[in-house]
């Protein structure tokens, strides 16, 4: 074998192996890309649940309502569905004082879950 012989066989597996490793960091390419969709996905599934632990005082259901807020449950939010209905929308947050059932300590506890 001459040394010119080696040299081709050289360069030939030389042009394999640099063909190889592009087709291999193409698939590894490929394989991230969906594990990249996947934590956006979470991250607009995480934005979400933040989105809906709050609660529109003037729109939502007595379900919603207890539901969203700490120590109102069924009893309190339907009074407060009351109270809108028979005094229109709420025009403050603090409003909710005058909804029987709901005192400083319930407002405090959820004053960044309300919006009006």
């Amino acid at each position: 074998m001459t040394s010119g012989h080696v040299e081709s066989i050289f360069k030939s597996l030389n042009k394999h192996f640099v063909n190889l490793m592009l087709a291999l960091s193409v698939v590894c390419l490929m394989g991230a890309a969906p594990l990249s969709l996947a934590a956006k996905d979470a991250a607009k599934k995480e934005n979400a649940a933040v989105v809906a632990s709050k609660v529109n005082i003037n729109k939502a259901n007595a379900e919603t309502i207890a539901q969203v807020l700490t120590g109102v449950g069924a009893s309190k939010a339907e009074a407060i569905v009351a109270y809108r209905n028979d005094h229109g929308r709420f025009k403050s947050v603090e409003t909710l004082l005058e909804v029987k059932g709901i005192g400083e300590a319930t407002l405090e506890k959820n004053k960044g879950k309300i919006v009006l």
